[in-house]
């Protein structure tokens, strides 16, 4: 990714926000509003994390994924958790995304930009004392759009390489 420097105060500060703001409807469960973020040709990722030695290229297992979607997979993900079948998500979790550490680079066209960013995801549901955390790294791609922009790609690696969640419904 190249420097920070080389991307407008203001354009960083509406990627920001706009990284703000799409937390906000997740963590609210308006999924339906956050499709409307979202590229035609998305691409999320989140891929299998393996501990290496120091020595290994990468610790992401080429191939093996938790997600691998597009904008049509995460749309039926979406219907799905307005149906009465989410089980997974019924009763809905209590999510909180904090983002932090964004970082913003030219993309590979003048519409574009390369963020970087840390997420913390904290996950409880229903009457339980448990609760999940994850932390990773996100790497998106923003494309500016008439009114803002758009998502067209997000890899997120997650620091577990063992997830202890029961299920990845969620959007991260």
């Amino acid at each position: 990714m190249s420097t920070q420097t080389q991307i407008s105060a203001t354009t960083v500060r509406e990627i920001t926000d706009w990284l703000y703001m799409e937390a906000g409807l997740l963590d609210a469960g308006r999924y339906r509003e956050w499709l409307d973020l979202v590229a035609e040709d998305l691409s999320y990722i989140v891929p299998l994390r393996v501990t290496r030695e120091r020595e290994a290229v990468t610790d992401v297992v080429e191939g093996m994924t938790h997600m691998d979607d597009d904008a049509d997979s995460m749309e039926m993900r979406v219907l799905r958790l307005e149906t009465e079948y989410a089980w997974a998500e019924d009763p809905p979790s209590r999510s909180r995304h904090f983002v932090t550490n964004v970082q913003v680079a030219p993309g590979d066209s003048e519409d574009e930009f390369e963020v970087t960013s840390n997420l913390l995801l904290y996950r409880t549901r229903g009457d339980v004392a448990t609760y999940d955390v994850l932390s990773g790294e996100r790497k998106d791609v923003l494309r500016r759009a008439g009114d803002g922009f758009r998502l067209a790609k997000r890899v997120v690696l997650l620091d577990q390489t063992t997830i202890m969640t029961h299920n990845l419904a969620l959007i991260m």
